[in-house]
């Protein structure tokens, strides 16, 4: 009796037919066993040169449907903020919170956050109390995002200590927004969308408008690979730079540290110790390069679940680390 084939293991074997030309059967086998048991695991795309040599949906809503990226949302920020320096619009990474959107601070913000700067700001060295983790829901129900961000007391000397905080970049993309006079999501849609040929669906905004730095963007699993692509042929896409070289160049140098994953982390993008440049977000959201190796890496997870460095996502990087690596 011939066994029926599910639309699961048709996926999957039309897939690893596709891929195998390009990367050998054997890589293909390997990529497939190295992820069959990540039940997490939403999609896995990997681009080499010019060539997607492994495009795989195994569950959620595939590759040509938004997917929430969670916190990559922040390195996108990152490279929005190159690109208004580039433009004039903010006069450097040295610009203070003060001097580019004074209207942002609260009368009784926290003393010294005046002083905050933009660099401070995409490197999440603010100095002050996070609004991520335990503090997340309250900030996020609190009347006033921006004004609850910048009276949490200092904790540390603004600059010095990362400080993985979502608020900080909520502080950022609404300071670009003063900047610019752009929303952030016409900012985003104008400056990456258009250019990439990608489409940026609305996202959450706070009770004053300004739409959620860091957090919340959805985007297709294809799109993300654009912004792999983008990132590790140093903000150029089709011919076309798009992102200042030199921004991509100085966002993927280390400026901190992650305390949680010990991995460091430069404008809005952690670094690892193999090379990848990567966007991180909450349940197992990535979107990697690797420039010595011409790779570009999409992966969606299910958002529903925490993907803990000593978890899932230290199963992500050991994936990227290993098989991917080695489709090379």
């Amino acid at each position: 009796m011939t066994a029926m084939i599910t639309r699961r293991k048709f996926l999957l074997v039309t897939t690893t037919a596709i891929c195998a030309p390009y990367i050998g059967r054997g890589q293909t086998v390997a990529l497939n066993d190295a992820i069959s048991d990540l039940q997490q695991l939403h999609s896995l795309q990997i681009q080499r040169g010019d060539d997607v040599i492994f495009a795989q949906a195994r569950q959620g809503a595939g590759l040509d449907k938004p997917a929430n990226i969670k916190s990559c949302s922040k390195s996108i920020v990152a490279l929005l903020l190159g690109t208004a320096i580039d433009r004039q619009e903010i006069p450097s990474v040295n610009a203070t919170l003060q001097e580019v959107a004074p209207q942002l601070l609260p009368a009784n913000a926290t003393p010294g956050s005046e002083s905050i700067t933009m660099e401070d700001l995409v490197t999440l060295r603010a100095g002050l109390e996070r609004t991520s983790g335990s503090n997340y829901g309250e900030w996020v129900n609190s009347p006033n995002w921006i004004a609850d961000a910048l009276t949490r007391p200092m904790v540390a000397e603004p600059g010095q200590q990362m400080l993985y905080s979502t608020g900080s970049t909520h502080l950022l993309g609404a300071a670009l927004t003063v900047a610019t006079g752009l929303s952030l999501l016409r900012l985003t849609r104008e400056r990456l969308g258009a250019p990439l040929g990608i489409e940026i669906p609305a996202w959450t905004k706070d009770p004053q408008g300004y739409y959620l730095g860091g957090n919340e963007m959805a985007i297709t699993p294809r799109s993300m690979l654009k912004i792999a692509v983008l990132l590790r042929d140093r903000g150029a896409f089709a011919n076309r730079q798009i992102i200042p070289e030199r921004w991509v160049l100085e966002s993927t140098k280390p400026h901190g540290r992650s305390p949680f994953s010990g991995l460091d982390y430069g404008y809005g993008w952690f670094l690892s110790p193999s090379g990848y440049e990567l966007a991180r977000g909450y349940g197992g959201q990535i979107i990697a390069a690797h420039p010595d190796r011409n790779l570009a890496v999409a992966i969606t997870s299910d958002p529903t679940h925490p993907a803990r460095s000593g978890g899932y996502f230290g199963e992500l990087v050991r994936l990227l680390d290993g098989p991917i690596l080695n489709a090379n």
